[in-house]
């Protein structure tokens, strides 16, 4: 997701240290600045979604989609919500379009139920970190590692056993290791093309502009389904999910 507010991001820098959670490994800035930084001979085929054959993909960031040259990628950050989570799957089923939902570890752990509707709906999950730190590249590897595996053993869990297949760093504070690691578990580093600013809340019309305005450059829209209201976010997806088919896009996912 696009960075807002302070450098924690909102869920605030004492998430993390009031959760206590358990170091899963130490070891193993923008899309545009790192993309080509790690070498994308490292892919192999896609893992499952569940079980434990986790195999490597390629470390560079995602942005194209499965669907082709006029496939559109709805990514939607920070759940799931229990208010706003509903409301967006609803929107998405009346249309029939599948979306990638970048959970962050809290919001999985605390609505468990949530997440098995994201999966039993075909949607794919995407590992947002444990506390969305937006300044998390600025830190340890020690402590990125906790954000990103403590993150994916939470959103597994949630789901009764699916795995995520992203991993999309908050404010896209990714970095080489970051990168690699999520890419060693089978977690595609997964960036965005139009940043849709819903999280500002600057009006339904403003929302849909934006992406009628920058959709061209690229497949990948960034949403939100928590942080505060997304109303603006919910209307901005029934209208423009219908009114982009018209125009001839077809809906899928990022590429692995």
């Amino acid at each position: 997701m696009a960075q807002h507010g302070g450098g924690r991001g909102w869920y605030g820098k004492a998430m993390g240290a009031a959760l206590g959670v358990t170091l899963l490994a130490t070891g193993a800035s923008v899309w545009t600045a790192q993309a080509g930084a790690v070498d994308s001979s490292s892919r192999a085929p896609a893992p499952a979604t569940r079980g434990s054959d986790i195999k490597p993909v390629a470390a560079t960031i995602a942005h194209a989609s499965e669907a082709g040259a006029r496939g559109v990628n709805i990514t939607i950050d920070d759940g799931p919500d229990p208010v706003w989570t509903p409301q967006v799957l609803g929107v998405l089923r009346e249309y029939g379009v599948k979306a990638t939902f970048c959970m962050v570890g809290t919001q999985a752990q605390a609505h468990p139920d949530l997440v098995k509707k994201v999966v039993a709906a075909g949607h794919r999950l995407c590992d947002h970190s444990v506390s969305h730190n937006t300044a998390m590249d600025k830190d340890s590897q020690t402590y990125q590692s906790q954000q990103i595996l403590d993150a994916e053993r939470m959103i597994t869990k949630a789901s009764g056993g699916v795995r995520p297949m992203y991993y999309r760093a908050p404010g896209g504070a990714f970095t080489p290791y970051s990168r690699k690691l999520a890419a060693s578990r089978g977690m595609r580093p997964l960036g965005w093309n139009v940043d849709t600013k819903d999280f500002e809340r600057p009006g339904t019309d403003v929302i849909v502009a934006t992406v009628e305005r920058e959709l061209p450059g690229g497949p990948t829209l960034l949403f939100h389904d928590a942080g505060g209201d997304r109303s603006q976010t919910v209307e901005a997806l029934r209208r423009l999910l219908p009114r982009l088919k018209e125009q001839g896009y077809s809906f899928g996912f990022p590429v692995r």
